[in-house]
């Protein structure tokens, strides 16, 4: 039974990163979500506000972070797991943003596909799955031991 609500709370979890990115473009202030999507290489840069911008990064950070942050507990049930993964997802934040901020200050001169790249760290839950799957590569060795 136990585990059975584990896998509820999971799916669950989950569904709320679906949601996140179901519903961004009403929740967050991203002027490059349609940049992205549509012919970016001949399409002009969109204006934006840099201080809305990175306060709404910064919100779905936070969002998608604590999110994945459950989902590490409920899956690991370790809380040293956990707490690296947040230094980790801090660290992360820290080192990017300031990278994809200057990349959007030169309007992308230097190409495309690094910011692209940045952006998609920072806004999607990629580091997740990452952390699972290392996560989960650690546990094995540890029980092999």
């Amino acid at each position: 039974m136990k585990k059975l609500i584990t896998y509820f709370i999971l799916l669950g979890l989950f569904s709320m990163l679906v949601l996140v990115r179901a519903y961004e473009e009403t929740l967050f202030y991203d002027p490059f979500i349609h940049y992205f999507q549509n012919d970016y290489l001949y399409a002009k840069m969109p204006t934006y506000d840099l201080g809305k911008l990175l306060l709404h990064l910064f919100y779905r950070f936070g969002m998608n972070t604590c999110i994945s942050l459950a989902i590490l507990y409920f899956f690991f049930k370790k809380w040293g797991y956990v707490i690296l993964s947040a230094k980790l997802y801090a660290l992360a934040f820290v080192l990017l943003v300031p990278v994809y901020l200057y990349l959007v200050s030169l309007d992308f001169s230097n190409g495309y596909l690094f910011p692209f790249y940045i952006r998609r760290l920072l806004v999607h839950p990629v580091f997740l799955l990452l952390l699972l799957v290392a996560w989960y590569y650690e546990q094995q060795f540890e029980r092999s031991e």
